[in-house]
């Protein structure tokens, strides 16, 4: 079970078996007794990649249901009776760690008075090695496979703006009008100006042409509530702004690639009661 979460999650075979420290075909041969023993196909690979039938993205999802409540009760057991204590240094980009992170810790804090936490924010991807961190938090999708990785999580990316800019310039009704648009681009991995969006077996592909580019997600925010223009993000990014209404969405007919959310551990060694308890703070939080 946790093998086929892993290949799901790392996109491919061998990307699991480099995260999981053993040899391709070590999965393949998990992935297959899994598929005779259940008596049905879970994966479709091809020269696309890899993908999940009908009945492997039902499995797949029970399955992580299942061993999130599995850590959930372990964590429980290790810490009952005793509070975590000393240091923990994690690692976030910053508008998501500002917007759902940081605000929250308090709960954290008081329920370990004794612990102190180090957050580390920036939009690179830090070296959980070098760096000393604990646990590190990264969207979209892992350049490295070789780490030890968990996806917590996944949201919509949405093309919104301020409701004055939709006002003056109006709302675009199918993807190609977004070529003529002031669009706020964000020039960094999780950003760009060429976005794909679907809608029942259409696909359209847009190239996003802006007079402002910004390298940093707080630079985005900003530029889009000054009406510059809209933007492609994923709704964590303005998730405060979307429930008041400080930013609209278009095109929510179409759609695009979500945002995932991970936490990655330093490869080599058993992730610490302490970074195994903020990731569960981490996934109560976002579900609250």
């Amino acid at each position: 079970m946790e093998t086929f979460v892993r290949v799901i999650e790392a996109g491919s075979f061998s990307a699991a078996a480099q995260q999981m420290r053993v040899g391709q075909p070590a999965v393949s041969k998990a992935i297959s007794r899994l598929e005779q023993r259940l008596g049905v196909r879970l994966v479709l690979r091809s020269t696309r990649g890899l993908s999940t039938t009908d009945a492997g993205q039902s499995y797949y999802e029970e399955a992580k249901a299942v061993l999130q409540r599995a850590e959930q009760a372990e964590l429980v057991a290790t810490t009952a009776g005793k509070s975590l204590s000393g240091r923990l240094r994690v690692s976030a980009p910053v508008t998501f760690a500002r917007l759902h992170i940081v605000p929250k810790l308090e709960d954290l804090l008081k329920a370990h008075p004794a612990l102190d936490v180090e957050v580390v924010l920036s939009d690179r991807e830090v070296d959980v090695i070098e760096e000393g961190i604990d646990v590190a938090l990264r969207l979209g999708s892992l350049v490295d496979s070789a780490l030890i990785a968990r996806k917590l999580a996944s949201r919509r990316r949405v093309v919104l703006a301020a409701p004055r800019y939709f006002r003056e310039l109006g709302k675009p009704q199918r993807p190609q009008e977004l070529a003529q648009h002031e669009a706020v681009i964000y020039a960094e991995r999780l950003g760009g100006s060429v976005w794909t969006f679907r809608n029942d077996g259409d696909e359209v592909a847009v190239t996003l042409k802006g007079r402002v580019r910004v390298t940093a997600a707080e630079g985005v925010r900003e530029a889009v509530f000054a009406g510059l223009g809209l933007t492609v993000s994923s709704e964590w990014m303005f998730t405060p702004e979307l429930a008041s209404g400080t930013v609209e969405t278009a095109l929510t007919n179409w759609q695009l690639p979500d945002m995932d959310l991970w936490a990655v551990f330093p490869a080599g060694r058993l992730a610490s009661s302490k970074a195994r308890a903020f990731v569960s703070f981490v996934e109560t939080g976002l579900r609250g």
